[in-house]
């Protein structure tokens, strides 16, 4: 156990898998851990006067198995291997850690999504002469690592958008990080460092040495300060993860709050962008509707894109004159995306082949992709768009790459080295040599087998052979008497008699030779090849990444044909024009045949700045204000829009605050989170803002709830200038169209129709005098002498007269009338179902005698 407990030492804070032969083993509390997160049987052994130890292990081929059951239960885990080989070491094996996986730093295949991206981040605080933080990513199984100076402000903000797995920090700096994490709305595992690491002079070298370059000028990052640090943190941390194995890191991307939008988290969740509030998932989120990637990679690319929207027009523009070329070029739109469905994940194979962890089959699945290539180019350089021929002749189809693959790999090889199955024959003369020796030792021992049962007589005589006793000839019993005399007895059974020979054992020692060499080539000519491909790393993870673009605007095109989506006209002037704008995805949850209700949007910071939008609940308001707010956000991401047309102008930001949303593990209650959002927004929003905001002040009284709301419309039109949407049921806020020039009143349009109002959901100009609220009451099913009293009540509010006393008379006399006058009690909800009953009359196509005898068995029916 000494050199157990010396490897333990090193790694403290980890689940330690110790290789044994076959096996890897934990001990003490790691074994406990690994016993509960895998499922496996705990037992002990006898540590000497040490007592009894904890044991837990599991067969080495079952590590892709076991493993990321340890990480998903929360912990680190160190791999320990054996060095050299036991039969062939001097006293104990050498053994030691050759990689630690982290929530963050992994390779393990159930441990990734295969369209998400896994981050490990890093971040560095403000100094006194540097304001803005450092913000580092990387992603280890696909080569992505990206790094930016923040402003302490958006900090908070990116980190949401990226949700790294894993977040590295200065373990002496507590003080400013700590609340910064405490307040996101997940929880990343957290890695404390030294404070030596975060030093510049440390963190700019690991940098320049793993780019062997003198300065970070190629990359476009010689400026950055904060961030350059956070990188090299992030790039010495994955280097002692994973034993320095970095190949796939072959570049540096800047990270900046001043090319991309910033959402908070607020924003994010109530537009639903990655997931719905209903707790489905993607189901009903922004991204079930836009995801029409057909490989991996465009997956993962698509998900940087509605975490990072552009704020730099001709960039947005050009994702645009993408999008509208595949539109309009509908054959070569079908036709690369069919092809881009067999080209896999480019990425995290070479990924793989680079960490020396591809398989033979892995390696003919980036075969197969990179062969799809030239169907791409050739596809996209005959459109008549430039836009998507631009991106055909940029395409590389790494020939040289594919011919290597293709001359050396058999079409579907065997995963296990020493198969002989791996390599063409031809490719290699020493391994077709060990190769032939090996197979037709198959057939020599068929031929063998069968002179032997010649030459003795005995047909049931049989050659066989085990890891033990090498081969062998085995004959019953029955037959003792008849075993040819130069036969040697090998080992004795209860029925039989095993025996060999001197010709049976020289085979024997050529097949095990042959077996070996057969191993050991294979082995080196897989490793070869890994290395050779290795070389066009760098080259072939730009195409992985020009694949995922192509496939990113391919599927934005796909939506757009599909649904009707329009390109939207981007503008750095003021005014926002959206013609029958429609929610993306509500529109695609309605019942088919069910029409949507369209909108037109228009909006300036010079005369129709902020909109005051009443109407009931349930008449369509929040829903108005994704609408606007998504499709703002979808032109900024490069995608079309639903609508007929639109102007959009560019954004800075999109704040949101619609719904409560209560955070009570923090003892944070409806109000103080509302509170808290519309300071920030307050706080960081600018005329290029989009402002949307829902119910205002309703999570406390009345008029303070009215005079924070109307203060907060105030300064927004005042001092901020964004243009906003205000939602309110508070209609003393129209008022504010009467006093403010750039203030208009819109309200969700409601009809009445006898007792019953109809949602149109169209929003029009004016105001709302009444929220309907009991009229929704109603819908929702409320006892009818509920809704009586709720009646008596409001119209003695509505005339002032509304005292706590006077609202208890009001209450009590209306129930005693009701009963008095025998209508339904409180309790008893009477459902004859006379409204359903008429409204399914088709009272156009009946004569008059049946619409007399409609009518009287209504009134039977009132009767009864």
């Amino acid at each position: 156990m000494r050199q157990y407990n010396q490897i333990k030492g090193r790694h403290p804070d980890t689940v330690l898998l110790f290789r044994l032969g076959d096996f890897y083993e934990t001990f003490g509390d790691d074994a406990v851990a690994t016993a509960k997160a895998c499922g496996i049987t705990l037992t002990k052994r006898n540590n000497g006067t040490a007592g009894e130890i904890p044991l837990a292990g599991f067969p080495h081929h079952q590590l892709d198995t076991y493993l990321p059951r340890i990480v998903r239960a929360g912990h680190r885990v160190a791999v320990c291997e054996q060095l050299e080989d036991p039969k062939q070491a001097k006293g104990i094996v050498k053994r030691d850690v050759v990689e630690v996986v982290t929530p963050g730093v992994v390779l393990y295949d159930k441990l990734l999504d295969h369209k998400s991206h896994t981050y490990v981040a890093a971040i560095t605080g403000p100094t006194k002469n540097d304001p803005n933080c450092g913000l580092a990513v990387a992603d280890i199984s696909t080569g992505t690592f990206t790094a930016g100076d923040i402003p302490m402000d958006k900090l908070a903000a990116m980190i949401e958008s990226l949700q790294p797995a894993e977040i590295i920090v200065d373990k002496d700096q507590r003080g400013w990080w700590e609340p910064l994490l405490e307040r996101l709305p997940f929880t990343p595992a957290r890695t404390r460092l030294e404070s030596w690491i975060f030093e510049q002079e440390f963190a700019t070298n690991i940098l320049l040495r793993h780019f062997q370059t003198a300065s970070l000028k190629g990359f476009g990052a010689d400026s950055l300060t904060r961030g350059a640090i956070a990188a090299g943190v992030v790039l010495h941390y994955v280097s002692e993860t994973q034993k320095g194995a970095l190949s796939q890191i072959t570049g540096l991307s800047i990270l900046s709050s001043d090319t991309t939008m910033v959402l908070d988290a607020a924003t994010r969740r109530n537009l639903e962008i990655h997931s719905s509030m209903s707790g489905d998932g993607t189901a009903g989120a922004l991204i079930s509707i836009v995801d029409r990637s057909v490989t991996p990679m465009g997956g993962r690319l698509l998900r940087w894109w509605l975490q990072s929207p552009l704020i730099d027009i001709k960039r947005i523009q050009k994702r645009h004159e993408a999008v509208r070329g595949f539109v309009r070029d509908q054959h070569t739109l079908t036709e690369v995306r069919a092809i881009s469905a067999g080209i896999g994940d480019l990425e995290r194979l070479m990924t793989k082949v680079v960490t020396n962890r591809a398989t033979s089959r892995d390696l003919v699945g980036l075969r197969s992709g990179l062969q799809q290539l030239p169907k791409v180019k050739e596809t996209c350089t005959a459109s008549l768009f430039d836009a998507v021929r631009d991106l055909g002749e940029k395409l590389n189809a790494h020939q040289s790459t594919v011919d290597l693959l293709q001359r050396s790999l058999r079409d579907e090889p065997s995963l296990q080295i020493g198969s002989g199955q791996i390599f063409r024959d031809g490719y290699d003369a020493a391994l077709d040599d060990a190769t032939n020796a090996l197979l037709h030792g198959k057939e020599w021992i068929a031929a063998y087998q069968e002179r032997q049962r010649t030459e003795s007589g005995i047909s049931t005589l049989k050659v066989a052979y085990t890891s033990v006793f090498g081969y062998y000839i085995e004959i019953s019993n029955t037959h003792k008497a008849r075993v040819p005399e130069h036969y040697d007895r090998k080992q004795t059974l209860a029925n039989a008699e095993r025996y060999t020979t001197v010709e049976l054992k020289e085979f024997e020692q050529k097949l095990l030779s042959a077996e070996s060499t057969v191993t050991s080539l294979e082995s080196r000519l897989l490793d070869e090849l890994r290395q050779h491909i290795s070389s066009d790393c760098a080259a072939i993870q730009k195409t992985a990444t020009l694949i995922a673009t192509i496939d990113a605007l391919a599927g934005f095109a796909d939506v757009a044909s599909a649904y009707g989506y329009v390109e939207p006209v981007m503008t750095e002037e003021t005014a926002l024009e959206i013609v029958d704008a429609r929610h993306p995805v509500i529109e695609r949850l309605l019942p088919h045949g069910t029409p949507y209700t369209s909108n037109t949007v228009l909006m300036d910071t010079e005369k129709e700045q902020l909109h005051i939008l009443t109407g009931p609940n349930m008449s369509g308001k929040s829903s108005y204000l994704r609408q606007v707010g998504l499709i703002v956000f979808l032109a900024h991401v490069g995608s079309f829009v639903p609508a007929t047309s639109a102007t959009i102008p560019l954004t800075d930001r999109i704040f949101t605050r619609v719904g409560a949303q209560d955070n009570i593990m923090a003892g944070e209650s409806t109000f103080l989170v509302e509170m808290q959002e519309s300071a920030n927004i307050l706080n960081n929003a600018t005329k290029r803002s989009i402002i949307l905001l829902d119910e205002v002040g309703r999570g406390t009284a009345t008029f303070d709830g009215i005079s924070i709301a109307w203060a907060i419309a105030e300064y927004l039109h005042e001092v901020i200038g964004a243009k906003t949407i205000f939602a309110t049921h508070y209609h003393e806020l129209t008022s504010l169209a009467d006093q403010f020039h750039r203030v208009h009143n819109l309200q969700v349009e409601v009809r009445e129709v006898g007792d019953e109002i109809v949602f149109t959901h169209r929003v029009v100009r004016g105001h709302s005098d009444h929220s309907f609220g009991i009229h929704v009451a109603r819908m929702a099913g409320l006892p009818p002498a509920v809704l009586a009293t709720a009646r008596a009540v409001l119209v003695q509010l509505e005339s002032g007269q509304h005292g706590p006393t006077e609202l208890g008379r009001t209450a009590t006399a209306e129930r005693h009338r009701l009963e008095e006058a025998g209508q339904i009690s409180l309790f008893e909800v009477r459902d004859d179902g006379l409204r359903d009953r008429v409204r399914l009359l088709d009272i156009n196509n009946m004569t008059p005698l049946q619409a007399m005898q409609a009518l009287v068995e209504l009134k039977d029916s009132i009767d009864e």
